[in-house]
């Protein structure tokens, strides 16, 4: 699908635009990929690791400025809009920023790639954005409904808008895997509460569900890949064993559980083998043949929360993961 295109990825230089540019570069060899982001230093460091490579551009931007959007979607196919201000703590901190970035930052991104003719864009969001009770994940859910209802402005054959919702990715920079790393040798972990459980997803695994996402989408749905749980004392357990699990207390923001789908979504989320689909309760795009496919009807009150998620890992399968992915832990 993304031979021969031009892709632009927000906040490309974070731990998705890492692993996403050089798995489409493989796979699908497209004419150009974008990476649109405002840290110059990440994108120096970005730009080495390709060499020279022509299809790889970097453009130095914001998503707060509309005008350089534009600038930027001119000639775009395909957009995967990755760019937020991610830190539960910053955000509650720096409330008007956060809201900057990923309220005022989506409706910018839904207006150029509308007004510039890209065909397709991919909005990343979090599980915080299901239930939420953070400014973060309040402001990921006001994203996802502007991605949503964007499908209304793009026309009968213009811009499709879908979004992606997935938890914890193993691995990435600040969170808990390479934080027990790297104080590990203390003997001490602090965990927040015993009873906590986090879905567990690995970058790959986010960037496969982005290339379903493009290539299944009509426009409105958010997409929830089928992930596993692993409680927080496992996940301690899997990095040292003898380590010291120190209660110290849920942080403000923060929640027991995750939560990918709430029960107010099930009237309108069908199930597929290795995902979940949450279709637009509006326009009666819920009800379209076209977006359903051969999706089945989950039932009413279902949930999708790391609690009571079917699947588990064990921790044999995480220390499998951390030793195969060693270098990169904490690096992206």
């Amino acid at each position: 699908m993304f031979e021969n295109s031009n892709i632009v990825v927000t906040g490309g230089t974070g731990s998705f635009g890492q692993t996403f540019v050089p798995k489409t570069l493989e796979k699908y060899n497209p004419k150009k990929i974008i990476i649109f982001s405002r840290d110059e230093m990440k994108q120096w460091e970005m730009a080495k690791l390709y060499g020279g490579d022509p299809r790889v551009r970097f453009f130095i931007g914001d998503v707060r400025d509309r005008e350089r959007l534009y600038r930027a979607f001119r000639g775009v196919d395909y957009v995967v809009h990755a760019a937020a201000t991610k830190i539960v703590p910053t955000a509650e901190y720096n409330p008007f920023e956060c809201v900057k970035t990923n309220i005022n930052g989506a409706m910018n991104v839904i207006d150029a790639a509308i007004d510039c003719g890209v065909k397709r864009v991919v909005a990343l969001s979090t599980d915080k954005a299901s239930s939420p009770i953070n400014l973060y994940g309040a402001t990921k859910l006001a994203s996802d409904k502007l991605f949503v209802a964007s499908n209304s402005y793009g026309g009968e054959h213009g811009t499709r808008f879908a979004v992606v919702r997935y938890g914890n990715v193993m691995g990435s920079r600040g969170s808990v895997i390479p934080f027990f790393i790297s104080i590990k040798d203390k003997g001490e972990f602090p965990i927040t509460d015993a009873r906590m459980t986090r879905f567990m997803i690995s970058l790959d695994e986010g960037v496969k569900l982005v290339w379903q996402a493009f290539e299944d989408m009509e426009g409105g749905e958010i997409y929830v890949k089928k992930i596993p749980s692993m409680k927080i004392t496992d996940i301690a357990k899997s990095i040292s064993q003898n380590a010291v699990q120190k209660i110290v207390g849920i942080r403000p923001g923060e929640k027991l559980h995750e939560q990918m789908i709430g029960e107010e979504d099930a009237p309108h989320t069908y199930e597929y083998p290795e995902h979940f689909k949450i279709l637009p309760a509006i326009n009666n795009w819920s009800s379209s043949a076209d977006r359903i496919k051969d999706g089945i009807k989950v039932p009413d009150g279902f949930t999708y929360s790391s609690d009571n998620n079917p699947e588990w890992m064990q921790r044999e399968e995480l220390v499998a993961w951390i030793a195969c992915n060693e270098s990169k832990i904490g690096t992206i």
